[in-house]
């Protein structure tokens, strides 16, 4: 008898299994480049994307989608119940064009900067491999005291005419020497000076999760210094490749691009998507 309500039992998990991954093949919902999609479910052990595993997150898995993401993305977790995936669809590219004029040196490097152009590119790339622990739940803090609408996210950028890579981060226009703040608790894993972004501060805040100030005119912390949300990492400033002064405000999550807005305020997570 023992024996028989184990089979029974098995049998059920490798239908529920079944199941799941039969509903895996269909598309569940519809999300944005950039967005973000939140499956909630109890006993939950694991995320998954792309090879790419993480814990949960209150309750929840996240899964963050890159700004130039196609196409259908399988999402996968693990529960005390087994393993279950289902597909979502990326959808049509929603951001504008925006063309902008700025010194020519910052579309056609001199042959003497491309190196330091790719030094720099591989010590960010590097940043974005990183999962330490989480030190952060959403919504995070904002990264100016007092934060304007944002603008451009995704917008595909023309520079003096020459199509280059889309607009990763929030721009944010403040005074120069306005405050840049840490939106959460985190070690600041790299502030240097970089050709494109300026004077520029990466906190990593666990989780796979990346924030980045941009153009700024001055660093006030140092690599591997612990930052608390609130924190000055920074002032506004104009430097890099900029047309005026401002905050980039980047996030990379599980090293996605996302719409930081989704993250950022009290009605932050009003835009991410819901799979069930």
């Amino acid at each position: 008898m023992g024996r028989d309500r184990r089979r029974s039992g098995t049998l059920l998990l490798a239908l529920t299994l079944a199941a799941d991954t039969a509903r895996a093949g269909e598309p569940v919902a519809t999300v944005a480049p950039g967005g973000l999609v939140r499956w909630s479910g109890a006993h939950l052990l694991e995320c998954e994307r792309d090879g790419r595993r993480w814990a949960p997150l209150e309750g929840a898995c996240w899964y963050p989608i890159d700004l130039e993401a196609e196409g259908e993305l399988e999402l996968v977790r693990r529960s005390t119940g087994g393993v279950a995936a289902r597909r979502v669809r990326v959808g049509v590219y929603p951001y504008p064009v925006q063309e902008l004029e700025v010194e020519e040196k910052y579309v056609a490097p001199p042959a003497d900067q491309l190196e330091r152009i790719e030094r720099e590119r591989r010590a960010v790339a590097a940043l974005f491999r990183l999962e330490t622990p989480r030190r952060f739940a959403p919504p995070l803090a904002p990264p100016l005291e007092r934060l304007p609408a944002s603008g451009r996210f995704g917008a595909r950028r023309v520079f003096n005419g020459q199509a280059r890579s889309p607009h990763s981060g929030a721009d944010y226009r403040a005074t120069p020497g306005t405050p840049v703040l840490a939106v959460a608790p985190g070690r600041v894993v790299l502030a240097a000076e970089h050709y494109f972004a300026g004077k520029s501060v990466f906190v990593d805040h666990g989780d796979g999760l990346i924030s980045m100030s941009f153009h700024l005119s001055d660093i006030e912390v140092e690599e591997g210094s612990e930052v608390r949300a609130g924190d000055r990492l920074g002032r506004v400033g104009a430097t890099g490749r900029v047309t005026g002064p401002h905050l980039h405000f980047g996030l990379r999550w599980h090293g996605a691009r996302i719409d930081p807005g989704l993250l950022l305020g009290a009605d932050a997570v009003a835009g991410v998507v819901e799979i069930r």
